[in-house]
């Protein structure tokens, strides 16, 4: 009997614990990426490229001696300026410095100095002086240089593949080392490529309100497309597949959903691209942080970034 009475207990129990209904759990909550947004603005846009210029004279003369003998004078020091047909050597022949003074003095109606004077071929400033008074010369041998501040340009070295974005261009923006900048007016090029480089020469003339030395590099700009109202956005903003073939970025749909929306770009800088499609409204807003690895769709949270 003990028996039966235990094994009724052990039914009612079990038919007690089938009876309960599972409370059901409660769902998890879908976690929340937070993340900083913008907006689309329009402002100016360039693609370009910079290249080097280096400054130079077109024009150099060389001083040269028109004959043999001993340099009895110079009157020239570097640097400094002369003019066209100035006197800056004079010399004397070898022969007139041992038998001069005795012909003179057989004669002192004949005047024998043996002595030419050499003058400047051009005006310009003296940038080398080879020879000082009293060394030995030959006949044509260089005594200085004289540099015609005239011909002072910057040489550009434009490769082949950039000339469809020279056409129709007269001037060139340039920079400075210091940041000074100028525009260089293209007066003409060489009618040769560097073989090696496949390089054409573009002279550029500048004015100026100090003197440049030669041998300076400047940095010269040249656009290949721009667009004065270009709608742009932070290129964190802008997100892209393995191959680079594709890119898009993460719209807010509403408070807490951002989408996936595929967009074309356009002219690209350091920090900033053109959103050629689709066209963004001033309101809509574009994730730019937390946007990294989001699915389509995801639940975010929008948060204002830290002030540095």
């Amino acid at each position: 009997m003990k028996k039966r009475f235990y094994y009724c207990l052990l039914f009612a129990a079990l038919l007690s614990c089938k009876g309960k209904k599972a409370e059901p759990e409660e769902a998890a909550a879908e976690p929340e990426t937070p993340v900083t947004v913008t907006s689309i603005i329009n402002e100016p846009m360039e693609e370009f490229v910079e290249l080097n210029a280096t400054s130079t004279y077109l024009q150099k003369w060389p001083v040269k001696s028109n004959l043999s003998g001993y340099l009895q004078s110079a009157n020239v020091q570097l640097n400094s300026h002369v003019g066209s047909g100035q006197t800056l050597f004079t010399v004397k022949t070898k022969e007139a410095k041992s038998i001069g003074n005795t012909i003179n003095s057989l004669d002192p109606s004949f005047k024998f100095s043996g002595t030419s004077s050499v003058t400047a071929p051009a005006g310009g400033f003296v940038s080398e002086v080879n020879r000082q008074s009293g060394d030995y010369v030959q006949e044509g041998e260089q005594l200085a240089m004289i540099t015609d501040t005239r011909s002072f340009v910057f040489l550009l070295d434009l490769p082949y593949e950039l000339r469809p974005y020279m056409a129709g261009k007269t001037s060139l923006q340039m920079q400075m080392p210091d940041g000074e900048k100028m525009l260089g007016v293209i007066s003409g090029n060489m009618p040769s490529m560097d073989s090696a480089s496949q390089t054409q020469r573009i002279i550029l003339r500048v004015k100026s309100s100090h003197p440049l030395p030669e041998n300076l590099i400047a940095k010269v700009k040249i656009v290949k497309s721009s667009n004065p109202n270009a709608p742009t956005l932070p290129k964190s903003a802008i997100l892209t597949d393995e191959t680079q073939t594709e890119f898009w970025v993460m719209k807010i749909l509403n408070d807490s959903t951002a989408a996936k929306v595929p967009v074309k770009k356009g002219i690209e800088t350091s920090d900033k691209v053109e959103i050629v499609s689709p066209t963004f409204a001033g309101s809509d807003k574009i994730l730019i942080s937390g946007n990294y690895g989001l699915a389509d769709t995801a639940r975010v949270k929008i948060v204002t970034p830290a002030k540095e």
